[in-house]
């Protein structure tokens, strides 16, 4: 009887250790915008695919970078924004939005990087690593 018990603890052991688990990708890298959700107001809003060439880079200082604007959702990549973001609260803080405090809380969706602006509708932005 002692066997069997040893066995099938060995067993659900053996499993437990093989099952994969999903890391969550290192913040300080470079992102690509791939994808925007901006909801109608109705819940119904899914993530559309776009063609942008914005990029945001996160660093060790805790400093952040894009050559798009951090103060508002979009594609365009043609002015650069920095900021700052504090990885305890999963927060960015973009310098000079003229709206004070504007925070964009970030989270991560398997190796996606999720932009969660404030908005009273959801509006997000999804990014996969450079």
């Amino acid at each position: 009887m002692k066997l069997r018990y040893t066995l099938l603890f060995s067993a659900f052991l053996f499993i437990l250790a093989s099952c994969k688990k999903e890391e969550t990708p290192e913040l300080f890298n470079s992102w690509k915008l791939i994808e925007i959700l901006a909801d109608p107001g109705d819940g119904s809003g899914t993530f559309q695919p776009v063609s942008s060439d914005k990029i945001i880079s996160f660093f060790a200082n805790g400093s952040v970078t894009s050559n798009g604007q951090l103060c508002n959702m979009g594609t365009e990549s043609n002015t650069s924004s920095e900021g700052t973001y504090a990885e305890a609260e999963t927060a960015i803080t973009p310098d000079n939005c003229g709206i004070a405090p504007f925070v964009i809380y970030y989270e991560f969706d398997g190796s996606n990087l999720i932009l969660n602006y404030p908005c009273f509708e959801a509006c997000r932005e999804k990014y996969e690593l450079r």
